[in-house]
């Protein structure tokens, strides 16, 4: 069974979605961590379209990449233009990649009613733009532009573009489902023409023309339609890192993986490399400062969580019973959830998950505990931090490292300036005090800031860790302004991600009990690490 080959296109197509943006520089960095990870080809971006992505090209040259080929991307030449007079085509070789990948149009919608242009110029455009490319030494990878809707709408002239590719010399035919609009039943009997004709049209002498797959997620089926397109024979899958993209998104690559090597028996990757995936999902959402999602399947903080008493019991006899695969495969770990719906299962399993010792009667005091403080607002199935913090609380096992003694926040605004924050805390540590004090763009980064700096004096590691999401929600707004409110806090630090919670009618107070757990969280597993 041919091997199944990885097209990433998140420093392209990805890019294209709502808030992504990525420098040359990140973009070298992500580009290395695929790579390493066994990506077999990175898109990088289109020369000829902006700076930016010809000074990645050329930052590009320095690198030795160890397993991916670099493509770059762009169009047909023009109409009427000669190939080799054309600027974009000349970037593209510029560029000096071993890879091309180029789009042109298979809808005859396209050709007539937005470019303008005739359908035989098409075709004269994809086949002489290919041979140019190939009379260069380059791999070339075509992409079917708009191939299932062209297919819909005119069959016979969408396959011809295929053909134009295949006669130019085309390595691979990439067919593109570019308005996501296509569902999974249609996939396969397109395809298994699309390999008929080909096999027609491709030269004798020369290797067999490969099928490509590219899918974007407007009708929430980009994996499935890709998972479709391998068992139908496509042997190139394209898509990007948590499935970034314009509109909706690329077909979901953290997610294909997985599929390809665990339940389809097709490994696209080293089982080495596949328990590091959601580090690399991880890190390519820190690069774009986007907020991973929680949901994401394989890869998602709640991909193997469970909060259902049964459940939880259930798990700790037999893992299976509730999870399709073993969450060490792809990176991740099974996480438990205890809320007010917990029983002692929950409970007993997620003290150990964070090192707390519990005996028999502490399993109940915990649950009535949590249930009394869910009442009031808390919710620990998404704050581990304090958790850990109640659970050694409750216990009597808590040594807090530092200690508030005061803080003070002020608040400026003057006429038409924006507000300025100011904090000044005083805590102490081991029988010893510090006051500081520091500014902040509000209320609580002034708090963050100046605690960070009491805490500098006496752990100096604490510089690594960072707040990276910040939420308040109203508990019940009936009481208005005097409502309360729940503050949650996420942090990291270079391996570890952590929540914390607080609760109160303040809103300061209560970010301060989220703050003070955060940072009381990340002392604690220092002072573990150097025990």
């Amino acid at each position: 069974m041919e091997p199944i080959h990885l097209y990433d296109t998140t420093l392209r197509d990805g890019t294209q979605g709502e808030d992504v943006n990525f420098s040359a520089e990140e973009k070298i960095l992500i580009a290395q961590r695929l790579d390493d990870f066994g990506i077999h080809y990175i898109e990088g971006g289109w020369p000829g379209s902006n700076p930016r992505d010809l000074q990645f090209f050329e930052l590009a040259q320095q690198i030795d990449f160890k397993h991916a080929k670099l493509a770059a991307f762009g169009s047909t030449r023009k109409p009427g233009f000669a190939t080799g007079d054309d600027p974009n085509v000349q970037a593209l070789l510029a560029a000096r990649t071993p890879v091309v990948t180029i789009f042109g149009k298979s809808w005859d919608l396209h050709v007539g009613k937005i470019m303008g242009n005739t359908l035989e110029e098409n075709l004269a455009m994809i086949h002489d733009t290919v041979a140019y490319l190939k009379g260069h030494c380059r791999e070339v990878i075509y992409d079917a532009e708009h191939f299932f809707d062209g297919y819909k709408a005119n069959p016979d002239y969408a396959l011809s573009t295929l053909v134009a590719a295949v006669e130019g010399g085309a390595d691979c035919i990439v067919l593109c489902d570019t308005n996501g609009g296509t569902l999974t039943y249609e996939i396969e009997p397109m395809i298994a023409r699309v390999h008929r004709i080909i096999a027609e049209k491709a030269h004798p002498s020369k290797s067999a023309v490969r099928i490509g797959i590219h899918t974007h997620n407007d009708s929430g089926l980009a994996v499935a339609n890709s998972i479709c397109a391998v068992n139908a024979g496509a042997v190139l899958v394209q898509g990007t890192i948590n499935g970034y993209g314009e509109r909706c998104g690329n077909a979901d690559l953290t997610t294909i993986i997985p599929v390809l090597c665990l339940k389809m028996n097709r490994p696209c990757v080293s089982s080495e490399s596949l328990s590091r995936l959601k580090k690399l999902s991880r890190f390519v959402s820190e690069t774009a400062n986007m907020i991973p999602q929680n949901t994401m399947p394989f890869v998602g903080k709640s991909a193997f969580a469970h909060k259902g008493g049964v459940h939880v019991s259930a798990i700790m006899k037999l893992p299976r019973a509730y999870e399709h695969i073993d969450p060490g495969l792809v990176g991740n770990k099974r996480k438990v959830l205890v809320s007010d719906l917990s029983g002692k299962s929950n409970v007993e399993y997620k003290a150990r998950e964070l090192g707390v010792e519990l005996n028999g009667s502490d399993r109940q005091k915990v649950v009535s505990e949590i249930k009394r403080m869910e009442q009031e607002g808390y919710q620990f199935d998404v704050a581990d931090g304090s958790f850990k913090i109640l659970l050694e609380k409750l216990t009597e096992q808590f040594k807090p490292l530092f200690e508030l003694e005061s803080f003070r926040v002020t608040i400026e605004k003057d006429k038409n300036q924006p507000c300025s924050a100011h904090a000044t805390i005083k805590i102490s540590v081991d029988g010893k005090q510090e006051i500081t004090a520091a500014e902040g763009s509000g209320p609580v980064s002034a708090l963050d800031n100046a605690l960070r700096k009491a805490l500098d004096n006496f752990f100096p590691h604490v510089d690594h860790m960072r707040l990276v999401d910040f939420k308040v929600r109203v508990i019940d707004g009936r009481a208005g302004t005097a409502a309360r409110v729940r503050v949650f806090i996420e942090s990291r630090d270079e391996d570890h991600v952590w929540s914390t919670i607080g609760v109160s009618e303040d809103i300061i107070e209560a970010s301060w009990h989220a703050l003070a757990d955060s940072f009381q969280y990340k002392l604690s597993r220092l002072n573990a690490q150097a025990n």
